[in-house]
């Protein structure tokens, strides 16, 4: 088994760890961030968005949608749009692999799967380590980035949770 390939005892350790944070009090999950990569970059997103992280799974394509909604899956009885957030971020594609995670957030009260390269961690960042995002002359891209996550030598982009999709993409994904 690769070092780097994430299992199913791994993503269930995270997943537990998800599960006993959100049942704790909001103080508790401040300045917690599950952490995953996409391309070379670390990216962040505060853990209470995050329900669970599952492994890839079959996606039933949706016509007429953007091109980074790669369409929906069932996940125990419930169907979720799908975001690959490569495409998002207007990053070139890859194809999914091992690694490759869906990690399901809440964004507006419904469910969305965001397709990620490899799940990292769950990670304490704290306020003051937090610095704003650059300034980005009306870039699309500067609404959903939360701030700049300095971790040691390591910068983990921050996302806003509940900016990833504009209004009207909402609309499309009828929420």
């Amino acid at each position: 088994m690769s070092e780097n390939k994430v299992n199913s005892l791994e993503l269930n350790q995270i997943n537990t760890a998800i599960e006993s944070m959100s049942e704790e009090n909001e103080d508790t999950l401040r300045n917690m961030y599950l952490t995953f990569r996409l391309g070379h970059e670390d990216y962040g997103i505060e853990i209470r968005y995050v329900t669970e992280i599952v492994g890839m799974q079959k996606i039933t394509e949706v016509p007429d949608m953007p091109t980074f909604v790669k369409g929906v899956v069932n996940l125990r009885g419930q169907v979720i749009p799908v975001l690959d957030m490569r495409l998002r971020f207007n990053m070139e594609p890859r194809e999914y692999d091992e690694r490759t995670c869906i990690v399901v957030v809440n964004i507006n009260a419904s469910q969305v799967g965001l397709v990620v390269d490899t799940v990292n961690e769950v990670r304490n960042i704290n306020d003051d380590q937090i610095s704003p995002p650059p300034k980005t002359a009306g870039a699309a891209s500067a609404q959903y980035i939360q701030g700049m996550g300095k971790v040691g030598e390591d910068v983990i982009i921050l996302l806003e949770g509940q900016r990833l999709l504009f209004e009207q993409e909402m609309a499309t994904l009828n929420f």
